[in-house]
């Protein structure tokens, strides 16, 4: 793409526009794949870090039943949703008692080893030798409108629509319903809620599987606005994590700005010739600044109790 530079050697707005459609997307995506990951933190105390993997493996799934199998293109996008669902709940199931007797850190890490696993699957049955080239184009990117001169695909509402929606539709199901009331007092004392007569394991459940869910369905937009690529999709994931982190885990709305801002902070260096190439260190810097704003804060308010 030919970039236009003004006085500070910095492209022209015109240039940062397209990059600016493409980061609210991607902040969307993050920011449904950051509400998944709150919620099964909050609920079982387990960091899913196989959430990218899950996601991945779902949407060459669905690739392949489209172009291997025939099948028609939203029942094999359904498919990789379902399967990051129950992918993620058979490994909840299994692992989950055991998990939430162990440390903090354990579960922090517990599912690195599920997403090494998931990796070597999908070298091994989708191997990138050779120059194979895979992509995912959603129906939605044929469809088109402008915008102050902005040229915006269906695919871009849809991905920062669904992340606000579920955003919205997660916060007012923790508040207001049964089982997301549960959720949260787990979240406080597993022992004490389950002693209450809360069916616990009902309630990790729905949580692992929520969360594979959103999985699959950040798979398939990633896989169209970013690439059908295994490792690239796993890795992604660490944006997500980056605004689950600034929303200290606990938070949703917090979280969901988060992503955005790291969608769009990503994208828009893009076009800048001099820091594009470290573009990808974008959420481990906006985290890192969150963390010492948020440690500074703390340090300030215990200072001024005398604690």
């Amino acid at each position: 793409m030919l970039f236009t530079y003004g006085i500070l050697g910095l492209p022209s707005w015109q240039d940062f526009q397209p990059f600016l459609v493409t980061g609210l997307s991607l902040g969307g995506v993050y920011a449904l794949s950051g509400v998944g990951m709150v919620v099964l933190y909050r609920a079982t105390g387990v960091l899913n870090l196989a959430f990218g993997a899950v996601g991945a493996m779902g949407a060459l799934i669905a690739w392949s039943l489209i172009n291997h199998s025939g099948w028609n293109e939203w029942l094999a996008y359904a498919v990789c949703v379902l399967f990051g669902g129950v992918l993620t709940l058979i490994y909840g199931m299994v692992f989950g008692p055991a998990l939430a007797k162990r440390d903090p850190l354990v579960k922090a890490t517990a599912t690195l080893g599920l997403t090494l696993i998931l990796l070597g699957v999908m070298d091994l049955l989708w191997t990138s030798s050779g120059g194979a080239s895979r992509s995912i184009t959603l129906p939605t990117d044929n469809d088109t409108f402008m915008v102050s001169g902005i040229l915006v695909e269906y695919t871009n509402v849809i991905a920062l629509a669904l992340g606000l929606a579920i955003t919205v539709g997660t916060s007012a199901f923790l508040r207001y319903t049964k089982l997301g009331t549960a959720m949260r007092a787990m979240a406080n004392d597993r022992e004490i809620t389950a002693t209450l007569g809360v069916p616990v394991r009902r309630v990790e459940a729905a949580a692992w599987f929520g969360c594979g869910l959103l999985s699959g369905l950040a798979g398939i937009l990633l896989a169209d606005l970013v690439a059908l690529d295994a490792t690239t999709l796993t890795f992604l994931v660490l944006s997500s994590l980056a605004a689950t982190i600034i929303g200290q885990l606990r938070s949703i709305p917090i979280t969901f700005i988060a992503a955005l801002v790291v969608g769009t902070v990503d994208a828009m260096i893009t076009p800048i010739n001099s820091i594009t190439n470290y573009r990808d260190m974008t959420p481990f810097v906006l985290a890192a600044a969150a963390l010492l704003l948020f440690n500074r804060k703390r340090v300030i308010a215990v200072g001024r109790t005398g604690i």
